[in-house]
């Protein structure tokens, strides 16, 4: 990939605030991840949710359980770790758009009746976080200074 793309992507100016909404969103979305694919935290599996996203017309369910377990599972675990932060809450944002228009708009907003308020809280939290990016403790800002100094230590050499 591209250096300079590859810096665009990653490089964040938003500061400890990033983080501190990146980290609690990582691991909500690790935890429904989990639940999805593997049946952890009083979750149903991958089985179960496969059957379960079959009878509400999400077909087929094995598959569509499985893309939206690893949507949450790997991309929550990327928001923890700061780790192409862009990418997994693009993924992230439309994960949650997709249950919100499948699973929780036609039962109102709040939570007590499987409303669509905690996704929609989800869904704004990562469009945020692709917006600002990691964040400046971050493994993308890691990334990102590294790729910098790669960058200026070619140029001096071609200067040279």
């Amino acid at each position: 990939m591209n250096a300079s793309l590859t810096t665009k992507l990653i490089a964040s100016d938003a500061g400890l605030g990033a983080l501190a909404l990146r980290v609690p969103v990582g691991v909500i979305l690790l935890a429904h991840g989990a639940q999805k694919l593997f049946g952890w935290f009083g979750g149903y599996g991958i089985e179960g949710t496969g059957q379960w996203m079959e009878s509400i017309g999400l077909a087929p369910g094995y598959v569509m359980a499985g893309l939206a377990g690893s949507a949450e599972f790997f991309g929550g675990a990327a928001l923890i770790l700061g780790l192409l932060v862009r990418p997994a809450a693009i993924v992230s944002a439309f994960t949650m758009l997709v249950a919100i228009v499948t699973v929780h708009l036609g039962n109102g907003l709040f939570m007590s009746n499987n409303g669509y308020e905690f996704a929609l809280a989800l869904l704004a939290a990562s469009v945020s976080l692709a917006f600002s990016g990691a964040g400046s403790v971050s493994l993308d800002q890691l990334w990102a200074r590294r790729q910098s100094g790669r960058s200026s230590g070619s140029r001096l050499k071609v200067a040279a």
